[in-house]
Formats: C-alpha cells, sequence, structure tokens
C-alpha cells in the first residue's frame, strides 16, 4: 500500500476542493465522483447499460447484505461480483459497519466484533475485521472497506471514543488480514477476464474509516492514527446519521485536511447536493447515497437548486419534463402528468423513470464540479450553487 492509487490533477485556489483520478483493477474513476448505492448487487430498478449511460463509473455494494443473500460462496460460483452485477467497472464494498448502526436493535458489538440478529431469519451472525475482509476478498472488489464501528448522534463522549478506539482496532487487523488474503496460499493474482495473461491487475485497495462523531479532538486523534496505520484511501464515516448538516460541514471541514493529501478522502453516506458541494469544497473527493434511487422510488425528483414532488396535484396535466433541458431517458420521453400518474396507479415505471431521471442528476452534478475545477471557477460557482439549495432548505 506504499504507491499510490490516486493522482491529483488540479486543486481549486479558492478553497481545498481537488480534481483526481483513482486507479483500480477495473478500471479509472474520475473525481469527485458519486457512488450509485447496489446494496445486494443491484441498483434497484436500474441495468448496469443505464448506469454506464447516466455516467457512473464506480457502484457500491454491501458486504453484510452479500453475505447473507445470496452467500460469498454463491457469488464465487456464479464468476464473483462483477459478473454476478454485470457491471466490469470499479465496485467498492462496504465493510457492513454501517449496519452496525442500521440495525443496531439486532446486533451486540464487544472489542472483538459484532454479532447480528440476521434481519432475513433471525440467524446468528458473526461478522469482525477478518471476515468483513474476507468477504470482501472473495466478492472480486476493487475497494474494500475497513470494518468500523458507526454510532448514532447524538451519542455522549465515552461511546464516541470507545467507536473510535474499536475502528482503530479493526482497520489494523483489516490491514493485516488483506496482506495474508493476498499472500496465502495458491490464491495467485487477482484476476480479470479483460486482461491478457501478461498484463499487470492492480490487487484491490483498502480504504481506512475515521470515526469521532462531531467531537473534533476525538476526529483528529482518529485521522492521525489512521494515517499512521497507512491505507490507499480515507474515509469519513459516522455522519449523516442525525447531527445536521451545519454540524456535519463543520466535522468534515475539520477533518479532511488532516489526512494524507496524496490519498483519496470518502465521505461515506452524505448525499444531498448541498452536503456534496460543501464536502467537496473541504477537500472531499468520493461519495455514496442511496438517495437518488429511494428518492425517486417515492416520487421525489433532484433539480438543480431544488426539488420537485410528483404526486402533487399539481402536476396532473402538466406536459413539461421532470427537469427541462434535462437529458436523461426520464426527461427525454415522459411528462410530469404522465409520471404522477404511474405513481398514482401503482405503476412501477413511474420509480423507474424518477430514479433514471435522479441518478443522472447526480452524475451531472459530479461532472459540473470536475468542470468547473478543470476551469479554475469552482470555488465562486460551488459557493453560489450551495446558497441556492440552502435557500430552498
Amino acid at each position: 500500500m506504499a504507491v499510490s492509487h490516486f493522482e491529483l490533477l488540479s486543486t481549486d485556489s479558492r478553497s481545498a476542493a481537488r480534481r483526481g483520478v483513482l486507479r483500480t483493477a477495473h478500471g479509472d474513476v474520475q473525481t469527485p465522483a458519486f457512488m450509485p448505492v447496489g446494496t445486494a448487487g443491484a441498483v434497484k430498478g436500474i441495468t448496469p447499460e443505464y448506469l454506464q449511460t447516466a455516467g457512473a463509473e464506480i457502484i457500491l455494494a454491501n458486504t453484510y447484505h452479500l453475505m447473507l443473500r445470496p452467500g460469498v460462496d454463491v457469488v464465487e460460483s456464479l464468476g464473483g461480483l462483477h459478473r454476478l452485477m454485470a457491471w466490469d467497472r470499479p465496485i467498492l464494498t462496504d465493510s457492513g459497519g454501517y449496519q452496525v448502526f442500521s440495525l443496531g436493535a439486532l446486533t451486540r458489538v464487544d472489542d472483538e466484533g459484532v454479532e447480528f440478529a440476521s434481519h432475513v431469519d433471525g440467524a446468528r451472525i458473526r461478522l469482525n475485521a477478518e471476515i468483513a475482509t474476507d468477504i470482501q476478498y472473495r466478492l472480486g472488489s476493487d475497494i474494500v472497506m475497513c470494518f468500523d464501528e458507526c454510532t448514532p448522534l447524538p451519542a455522549d463522549r465515552a461511546r464516541l471514543q470507545r467507536a473510535a478506539d474499536r475502528t482503530l482496532d479493526w482497520a489494523r487487523r483489516c490491514k493485516a488480514a488483506l496482506l495474508r488474503e493476498q499472500t496465502t496460499e495458491d490464491k495467485g493474482p487477482i484476476s480479470d477476464s479483460r486482461c491478457p495473461a501478461s498484463a499487470v491487475v492492480l490487487p484491490p485497495l483498502l480504504f481506512g474509516i475515521v470515526q469521532g462523531g462531531t467531537d473534533l479532538e476525538l476526529r483528529e486523534r482518529c485521522a492521525a492514527q489512521i494515517a499512521e496505520i497507512g491505507f490507499d484511501g480515507y474515509a469519513l464515516g459516522g455522519l449523516s446519521v442525525g447531527e445536521g448538516h451545519e454540524e456535519m460541514v463543520k466535522t468534515v471541514r475539520y477533518t479532511a485536511p488532516r489526512l494524507p493529501s496524496d490519498r483519496p478522502r470518502y465521505l461515506m453516506g452524505v448525499g444531498m447536493p448541498a452536503d456534496i458541494l460543501a464536502a467537496v469544497l473541504a477537500g472531499v473527493d468520493m461519495f455514496d447515497c442511496v438517495l437518488p434511487t429511494r428518492n425517486g422510488r417515492n416520487a421525489f425528483a433532484f433539480l438543480p437548486g431544488g426539488s420537485l414532488r410528483l404526486r402533487n396535484s399539481v402536476h396532473i396535466g402538466s406536459t413539461e419534463p421532470v427537469q427541462p433541458g434535462c437529458d436523461c431517458y426520464c426527461c427525454r420521453h415522459f411528462t410530469r402528468g404522465a409520471i404522477r400518474h404511474f405513481f398514482n396507479c401503482d405503476e412501477m415505471l413511474g420509480p423507474i423513470l424518477l430514479s433514471i431521471h435522479n441518478l443522472r442528476f447526480y452524475q451531472r452534478l459530479m461532472a459540473d464540479i470536475r468542470a468547473h475545477l478543470e476551469q479554475g471557477n469552482f470555488g465562486t460557482w460551488a459557493t453560489q450553487e450551495l446558497e441556492k439549495y440552502l435557500q430552498v432548505g
């Protein structure tokens, strides 16, 4: 992990924003980047072909959910996660650490790891640093995330400290486990069917995670120790879990510059456009969130500077597209009135169309961010855009 797979192409003179490229075994990712979420091996209601059309270069899948269904043995028998998903581009796998938070009522956490009561059938399942790393390696992940403990907010300092300490200990164990995976017995080099036998194929990258809630002292300490361990990239976890926009931005602004500048910085699970713009201004390079598809399934469309709720009766007879000028399939072929009708009669086309629009909106937002960084006027443009979103609320 001494060699950086991340190249900084430019920086913004008026902020900490960066333009870069991340190199992985399944291709390059232009940053800042947004990753659509395919938790169980599919982005809900969307084909991989459309994801590429929308501009996505990397997607996220989840270790915990794939461990339960269909199971890592089945994924391997089907040719690995890329084959299962019919996606030959980069995949980042969450370690399952977020489920420590989201499934808190079903978990028991100790220093060794986490015991889950499966949300599927109630079976007791153990997940720890070594197991999570092994599963991600066997899935064929391009970016393996360290196992961490994510705490809800607000939380007292003792709980945040305990979670940060465990996250650091588990990070060391994850790094050691991945090294063992790459050097053990007859596993050999990582394979990629697209590459000739003589090609040099990159190993999976490993990202460490910084915890600490909104306690800046804990964040600083955790960031320093995670950086000392040494990873291919660094993530800010434990945010967007109840702290609000201002506290989140304050924490990101404080923590991001304390992470190595020659590695990508990833803000986990954060996806409102205002949050993304503020985080890019603070020096963050990667994002993921379920919002584009989850909100699409609930008749909510993202627009520049605002949003649209398609169930509202004002759209009954509207012949406008969701977003005038948008080049997505939804906006080129359907009216607001038609989409509202699909939702009101429970036609699955409605959620699919708005998910298509939202995914394209997010990829266009990231493309605009990269373009303004290249043009050298990102700070001014982003500040103006951020004010629009914050005024809408």
